[in-house]
């Protein structure tokens, strides 16, 4: 690759000087708007957005406006993507143009006390960056030093950009006990207990299947039972099927002990009641899911002493555990199309966020991801690329229905 010369260098073919980008301006007002297109500082990237999937936790911030720790009002908004470098600061000699790049959301300092004790993902100082819903995004150095992975060959935007949730699910399943890494098969013969079928009880069910778990997930919806069967779970329970979907679950457990893991992913009071009260003596609970600030919880604390139990939470990823979730979906093992459900052009995006406050009813499948093409590139590596911002044809990808109705969402075929 090219080193960049003393002052960065850009593309051929001269960006243009704006771009469109949603910007969130408070709680529920989501806006695409007309922003300059930022220019890479010092060991800095600017990179073309390729593909960039929606999110719960964006959807969360959708909700309330503001994030603690990764987003405040009237910023640019979106953190999953994929795309190509366009532009490169003084100093970067990793990346050349046309590179396609996985920028992963985040990178922590490498030097506070988290970090030396290998809790980057509890970082003093980590770093976030917002801006996927755009034609370009600016990484900051840290992020392209520490956490920016060449995407090979053979493996899209689309695929690529679902690393991140992947990566903070792969984390909890490893603080859990479960191994990705060279040492795997931890996990084979124990089984475990997914709460939650949404996108992250998905991907904790697909990624705990891979690693040899048997699971069984508890739903609420009764399209959720197909869907995760389909991901990975040999046994589902649909909680308004059964009269105590606690006794249910343990049920299904080997001689009825409870599982060796309980994953929540539903993040309220009474799944964390549930998840603990599901596990086995000397059993792990993982309280993945994130209630709102404040929120209290009431535990049987007689049961938690006397089983022996593990209770802990898992927030974020690291930089290892977001080249372990990479390697698995560069490998073809962690099926990523299948959780693209949805497409929509960054100019449906509002739309498709207030589409994802009001589900479907019950029966019909939610989009799982739904995957956003900037306008001036709808159609992921599909389409060409014009670095110039010209206006370009784009057809939907292949295997996309037509007419998106008033949600701004077409459905992928399979």
């Amino acid at each position: 690759m090219a080193p960049a010369g003393q002052n960065g260098d850009v593309a051929d073919r001269k960006i243009p000087r704006t771009m469109r980008a949603a910007v969130l301006r408070g709680a529920e007002d989501l806006r695409i708007e007309d922003v300059p297109i930022p220019v890479a500082g010092p060991g800095e990237l600017v990179v073309q957005v390729g593909a960039a999937l929606t999110c719960g936790t964006d959807l969360k911030v959708y909700r309330r406006g503001y994030h603690a720790k990764m987003l405040t009002l009237d910023r640019l908004f979106g953190h999953e993507l994929a795309g190509t470098v366009a532009q490169r600061g003084p100093g970067v000699t990793a990346f050349a143009l046309g590179d396609r790049v996985l920028p992963l959301n985040s990178a922590p300092c490498g030097q506070c006390y988290f970090c030396r004790n290998g809790q980057q993902n509890l970082c003093d100082d980590l770093l976030f960056n917002n801006g996927a819903y755009a034609e370009f995004i600016r990484i900051p150095a840290r992020i392209v030093e520490k956490n920016t992975l060449p995407i090979p060959d053979g493996v899209c935007f689309e695929d690529a950009a679902l690393t991140e949730p992947l990566a903070c699910v792969i984390r909890g399943l490893e603080e859990s006990g479960v191994c990705f890494s060279s040492h795997a098969g931890s996990a084979a013969g124990k089984t475990a207990i997914v709460l939650g079928a949404g996108p992250i009880g998905l991907l904790f069910i697909h990624a705990a299947s891979l690693a040899g778990l048997q699971v069984i997930a508890v739903v609420k919806r009764a399209d959720q039972i197909a869907t995760a069967r389909r991901f990975g779970a040999q046994q589902v329970i649909r909680i308004s099927d059964v009269p105590d979907p606690i006794a249910a679950a343990r049920a299904l457990t080997p001689e009825g002990r409870g599982a060796d893991i309980v994953l929540e992913a539903v993040a309220t009071p009474e799944a964390w009641q549930w998840a603990v009260r599901m596990a086995r003596k000397g059993g792990l609970i993982n309280l993945f899911g994130g209630p709102p600030s404040g929120t209290t919880v009431a535990l049987d604390t007689n049961l938690i002493h006397y089983s022996d139990l593990t209770l802990k939470a898992s927030f974020h990823h690291t930089p290892a555990t977001a080249r372990r979730a990479f390697e698995l979906i560069v490998s073809g093992r962690f099926r990523a199309p299948d959780f693209h459900t949805g497409v929509a052009s960054l100019e449906d995006l509002p739309m498709v966020f207030r589409s994802m406050m009001n589900r479907p009813v019950d029966g019909v499948a939610p989009e799982i991801k739904t995957i956003i093409y900037p306008e001036r590139s709808s159609g992921g590596e599909r389409a060409t690329a014009d670095l110039a911002g010209g206006s370009v044809e784009d057809p939907l990808p292949d295997g996309i229905a037509g007419d998106a109705g008033n949600s701004g969402i077409s459905r992928r075929q399979p």
